[in-house]
């Protein structure tokens, strides 16, 4: 491994605590990804650590790691290690973090060379995630059918996550200012802090309104607080949270379409999919779901073969006279 001289400015850690902030700060990089970057880039100074040690054994207490230190074949051997471990696709996140971070290293003049820039990228086979027919999706938005606080409350965010295609972060983080019910419309807060409008459908609009009726009955039972600005609140009156929705949607699945697997990525996807099927554009539905690349949209909507064939015979000129010969 190369020896070379150590400056503040080409120690590992300095470099990822700034590199990490200028993803939260410039690029406006969700907190996930800034925690999984950081793990990753302190993985490989880990590994280099390891291998610097186990070369260096005779010497006096431990080196700090630079960045000096990491080459191509650091890089293959950190990957090597990892490949008997971690699956394919997050090694390929691994790596793109790292070349994120090495080329932000080369535009400050941290470093003079990229050796990330040889490396190749595994290929990662993308699964599908489950989508339900709509008698499945109508099913299990219709599961919650009492009429206490946190069933109404329940059948809203099912309701929401449908046919609006939101996230389940989009929809823990909506305040209540930020539905428009009289308009059928939110306004959602986004990956990366983008603001988007959209669409809400009728079932969705009766069902908060029949949530928000008895939202004020949704409060902390000894102090009868709650969260004024949260839509949605817990049954102590609090913002409810990602872990809870996704709970009562496996919950729901269940009940209503025997799919303890159900998960809320499934609800916007079955969105998108009906979407879709029914006619809708791409480009509408990527704006609808918030995705930056039409790429991602497509990667997250299915069309099936039937409902590919039906406008192909629609819409071609030629398709109607195959079985005329």
């Amino acid at each position: 491994m190369k020896k070379s001289s150590r400056h503040i400015s080409g120690a590992i850690d300095p470099t990822v605590d700034r590199f990490v902030e200028h993803l939260a700060a410039e690029r406006r990089a969700s907190k996930h990804t800034v925690a999984a970057y950081r793990r990753d880039i302190q993985s490989l100074a880990a590994f280099v650590a390891r291998k610097d040690g186990a070369e260096d054994s005779g010497r006096a207490g431990p080196r700090p790691v630079a960045v000096a230190d990491i080459d191509v074949y650091v890089l293959r051997a950190w990957l090597g290690e990892l490949v008997r471990t971690h699956s394919t696709a997050s090694i390929a996140r691994k790596i793109a973090a790292v070349r994120a971070w090495m080329r932000w290293m080369m535009r400050r003049g941290i470093i003079r060379e990229n050796p990330s820039e040889h490396l190749a990228s595994p290929k990662v086979r993308r699964n599908l995630p489950m989508f339900l027919s709509v008698d499945a999706a109508r099913e299990v938005v219709e599961a919650p059918n009492a009429d206490s606080p946190v069933s109404l409350r329940d059948r809203a965010i099912l309701e929401l996550l449908y046919s609006s295609g939101l996230r389940v972060s989009e929809a823990c983080g909506l305040d209540i200012t930020s539905v428009d019910l009289d308009d059928a419309r939110a306004r959602v807060l986004g990956k990366g802090g983008k603001e988007r409008i959209v669409p809400l459908g009728e079932c969705a609009v009766e069902a908060m309104r029949a949530y928000l009726a008895v939202r004020p009955s949704l409060a902390h039972p000894s102090r009868a607080t709650q969260c004024k600005k949260a839509l949605f609140l817990s049954a102590r009156g609090a913002r409810i949270g990602v872990r809870a929705v996704q709970l009562m949607v496996q919950k729901y699945g269940a009940l209503g379409a025997g799919r303890a697997d159900l998960h809320p990525h499934a609800l916007r996807h079955t969105c998108a999919t009906h979407l879709l099927n029914g006619g809708a554009d791409l480009r509408v539905i990527q704006e609808l779901l918030g995705h930056a690349s039409l790429a991602t949209t497509q990667r997250y909507t299915h069309v099936s073969i039937d409902h590919i064939m039906r406008v192909y015979d629609a819409a071609h000129p030629l398709a109607n006279t195959r079985g005329s010969k």
